[in-house]
């Protein structure tokens, strides 16, 4: 398929390069705003108890945020193609930084939980910085900025547990939020100065924009392979992260929430493979870091395997899995964005929900499966799951 031209005076993809500066303000604002979806994981339990509710009950924070995420996804996110762009960024981190506030501010759970839906919503934010950030790289650089940008969406993810922690052990749980909101309002006048205007590359209307992002699934077989294998890579993820606490926490390690936290932070070394995987995608390895990212991706399953025991392995193997993560996903959309270069926010949607879909189902998954065959269990199915990815990767292309 190819993308509508952009209307008069509309921005196209740049060749003359985005700037370093530019770059990492884009990878600040990627992993601050994912880090909001959550900073609530490690304090459920506190916040319970705060509200005099069962630990079931906090958990649905998680999935109003998922939820919230989920429908931003699919509907916010193409609008970086509708509207300009740098505007929807602040805009988008000015209402984050009031949610955030709401969420801080809550007198009782079910405000809290509507709070945090909506920072869920505003959250996407991230997913529309990747994008711009594609489209004012020049095309000699696209695939470094995109991992750069990317590796700051690791960063947010695994660091946002840690941060909260600390945050919450000094001041309790609402100053997490209250500071959250804070970053947000530093970011949007951040932004507003540091980057230009953007135009739009998309001139229908927002019910037409919805069908393209459908039409693009359609029309572009490559699309949907990637969307496929990034559904693989976050259930690989998933699955890890979302086991990980409960072997962290039981016989033989028995660790504290503390060190369980601190343990998200051996997965950051996937942030630097992020931008060694763009540099690979310039150059036009796209392939092989595809064919190699998920043949290692299945083989880190044993070496988690043996992190039943040994936790040298454990460290090990989170690194390396991560590692191939980053690297997949940089690949695939440094490729997903040559597809249709003014529709780059579009296909970030159709591969995101896609990627979004494919950890919800590991996460269910593995709830199945831990309770029944514990940790090699697990490690049973994310190797699955790997494999899985491989024989995608290995079908004829059409």
């Amino acid at each position: 398929m190819s993308a509508s031209p952009a209307p008069s005076g509309a921005a196209t993809p740049t060749t003359s390069g985005i700037g370093r500066a530019r770059t990492l303000l884009l990878a600040v604002v990627c992993g601050a705003a994912v880090a909001n979806i959550y900073y609530a994981q490690p304090l459920l339990h506190t916040i319970g108890q705060a509200f005099g509710v069962g630990d079931g009950t906090a958990g649905l924070l998680v999935t109003a945020s998922q939820i919230g995420y989920a429908t931003a996804l699919a509907l916010l996110v193409p609008l970086g193609d509708l509207l300009e762009r740098r505007r929807l960024v602040t805009v988008l981190l000015a209402a984050s930084a009031v949610v955030l506030a709401l969420a801080a501010a809550a007198p009782g759970f079910g405000l809290l939980a509507g709070a945090v839906a909506l920072v869920g919503v505003t959250s996407a934010v991230a997913q529309i910085a990747v994008p711009l950030a594609a489209s004012l790289a020049g095309d000699h650089e696209r695939g470094q900025v995109v991992g750069t940008v990317m590796s700051g969406l690791l960063i947010g993810i695994l660091g946002a547990r840690t941060v909260a922690g600390f945050v919450a052990e000094a001041g309790g749980w609402r100053w997490v939020f209250a500071v959250a909101a804070g970053v947000m309002v530093l970011l949007a006048v951040v932004v507003r100065i540091g980057l230009p205007v953007v135009a739009p590359t998309e001139s229908s209307t927002y019910p037409r924009l919805l069908r393209t992002v459908l039409e693009l699934v359609r029309d572009e077989p490559e699309l949907r392979r990637r969307m496929a294998l990034g559904a693989v890579g976050m259930g690989c993820f998933t699955i890890l992260w979302t086991s990980i606490d409960f072997l962290l926490s039981a016989p033989p390690y028995g660790y504290g929430p503390a060190v369980v936290g601190l343990f998200g932070l051996a997965g950051l070394a996937g942030a630097g493979m992020a931008v060694l995987a763009g540099r690979l995608a310039d150059r036009g390895h796209q392939r092989l870091v595809v064919t190699v990212g998920l043949v290692v991706l299945a083989a880190s399953w044993a070496l988690l395997g043996l992190g039943g025991t040994s936790l040298v392995a454990l460290i090990a193997g989170v690194v390396v899995l991560d590692l191939c993560q980053q690297a997949l996903q940089i690949s695939h959309q440094s490729v997903i964005y040559a597809l249709a270069p003014q529709a780059r926010s579009r296909v970030t949607t159709a591969f995101m929900v896609s990627t979004f879909a494919g950890g919800t189902l590991a996460s269910a998954a593995t709830a199945i499966v831990y309770p029944a065959y514990g940790w090699p269990g697990v490690c049973v199915l994310g190797a699955a799951v790997a494999l899985a990815g491989l024989v995608v990767w290995s079908l004829p292309r059409t």
